[in-house]
């Protein structure tokens, strides 16, 4: 009789089934590993280079530029701008988005315009101007749908889309200060009374001037052409980011030029306003206008000197004014927050106590009897670079410094008589015409020596011709008192500096486009 013997078969096949069980959950666990990674967001796609203003077309930017209505039949591969203009630093390329046309999408508007004073309310990056109407969501705006259309009537005005028009691979083609003015019946570019951001001081027609000759003035290179200013495509290229001019008030005159300038590129200009319900007054150091369309802000933030003004008192308790050159202006954290700065100094530079130097200029504690103006005109710009190399990040942020602009005072100056009064076109010879300030010297050293780009709009030369685009005695209505032979009419001289800010972005771009492709 055969007898049964147990056989080892039954744990093996136990142990063959648990390393099968324990490598297939292996696998299982692998799988839900690798799928979810894969199904996770890319974090690249969440970097916000321009914090400040939220952009509705900023993410999509950042993963695939999409085509600008006035370039849709160019590519768009225009990603990295040179600076190489700037010969006072090392190139840098800021972010295309700085300089490109980007599509013109409808942006959303913000609920209400908010009205509050400049002593409780934050910067215009408050998070309530971030607040959608609900009432407009998923709305098309109306007036928007023109946009595209508007963009592209003017761009065939131009003759096609604004680019270099010198076609030298899209960099700076000529020396743009150097040139003349040449008449164009085609100006002003707004007519005078329309803009109603004209402060009176530079409201010349309005205050009684009659001659409009010096309205027909266009800024000519030598060397080339600059392009034909386009408000609605200068629009599109701000589109999300907030341009900033700081400076005094030579730079608010140029700041109420560009408003009106940009104003005559909305097709509905109800859509743009001053957040805090200001009106456009001298008395006033911090204005921001909205434009709701492009979702982009102008701004202007009055510093007399870039440098810290301060008050000491004497033994029986007098005031006086005094300038820290060591120290930045004291509204700088403002400065910060925006994309696109104009810097300028210089007027102030030449009056009264800061002429005299005596017991007004302070570095540290120390204030001293005597300085020398130049000198501290010196090492108040170099505070100013040191602040821009250790706050600006070349980019993310695109750099200006207007230069000195030219006065014209006969037989005195501001203070004592002098007068301009009568001049009805610009000089066209003269040792006027060759002038450069020392002042100007040295901000063309201390740009050379800075690590971070800036570009010059050096308009000093520019300005010395235009002896008859002063207000005179028109800064005020009725009045023949002290004549302004510093300042210019709006619109006037400063619509040309504005028109060079432009001409620079555009010969940026072209150049981007022509090494990208």
């Amino acid at each position: 009789m055969a007898v049964a013997t147990p056989s080892n078969s039954s744990p093996q096949k136990s142990r063959y089934a648990f390393i099968a069980i324990l490598f297939i959950t292996l696998f299982l666990f692998t799988i839900f590993v690798l799928t979810k990674r894969a199904l996770e967001p890319s974090l690249f796609l969440y970097k916000d280079y321009f914090t400040q203003i939220p952009s509705s077309s900023s993410a999509s930017a950042s993963a695939s530029p999409s085509p600008s209505p006035s370039s849709s039949s160019s590519s768009t591969n225009n990603s990295h701008i040179s600076l190489s203009q700037s010969t006072s630093a090392p190139t840098v390329d800021p972010p295309s988005s700085l300089l490109q046309s980007t599509s013109a999408q409808p942006t959303q508007e913000p609920s209400s315009r908010s009205e509050f004073s400049d002593e409780n309310v934050q910067d215009p990056d408050h998070e309530n101007e971030n607040v959608q109407d609900p009432d407009r969501e998923n709305v098309e705006d109306p007036d928007r749908e023109n946009e595209s259309s508007d963009l592209k009537e003017s761009n065939d005005q131009n003759g096609g889309e604004n680019e270099n028009p010198d076609g030298k691979m899209g960099e700076i083609p000529c020396d743009l200060y150097v040139g003349s003015w040449v008449r164009d019946e085609q100006y002003p570019l707004y007519k005078s009374g329309s803009c109603p951001y004209v402060d009176e001081a530079f409201d010349c027609q309005s205050n009684g001037r009659r001659d409009s000759e010096y309205l027909k003035w266009r800024w000519k290179p030598d060397g080339c052409d600059l392009p034909r200013f386009n408000a609605t495509d200068f629009l599109v290229r701000l589109r999300g980011k907030r341009l900033m001019l700081i400076g005094d008030s030579m730079n608010r005159n140029q700041f109420e030029s560009i408003l009106c300038l940009l104003r005559e590129g909305l097709h509905n200009k109800s859509r743009m306003y001053e957040v805090h319900g200001h009106k456009i007054s001298k008395g006033r150091g911090y204005f921001v206008f909205k434009f709701q369309d492009y979702d982009c802000t102008v701004e202007f933030v009055l510093s007399h000197f870039l440098v810290k003004e301060g008050v000491r008192f004497d033994e029986q308790g007098k005031s006086n004014p005094t300038l820290s050159m060591d120290q930045i202006d004291k509204n700088a954290k403002r400065w910060k927050k925006a994309d696109i700065l104009v810097f300028n100094t210089g007027h102030w530079w030449a009056h009264g106590k800061t002429a005299r130097g005596k017991n007004y200029y302070k570095e540290g504690d120390y204030l001293y009897p005597q300085f020398d103006v130049s000198e501290a005109f010196r090492r108040a710009l170099k505070t100013w670079a040191s602040w821009v190399e250790l706050n600006v990040n070349p980019k993310k942020q695109l750099i200006f410094y207007r230069g000195y602009s030219s006065s014209h005072f006969r037989g005195g100056d501001w203070d004592s008589g002098g007068s301009c009064n009568g001049e009805k076109e610009p000089a066209f010879s003269g040792a006027i015409l060759d002038s450069y300030p020392l002042k100007m010297k040295i901000v063309d050293e201390v740009i050379k020596e800075m690590k971070v780009p800036v570009k010059l709009l050096n308009v000093t030369r520019l300005t010395n011709f235009r002896k008859d685009g002063h207000p005179s005695i028109y800064g005020q209505k009725g009045s023949t008192r002290k004549e302004d032979c510093s300042h210019w009419c709006v619109p006037g001289v400063p619509d040309a500096w504005n028109e060079l800010i432009y001409a620079t972005l555009v010969f940026q771009q072209t150049k981007s486009k022509s090494t990208a492709s």
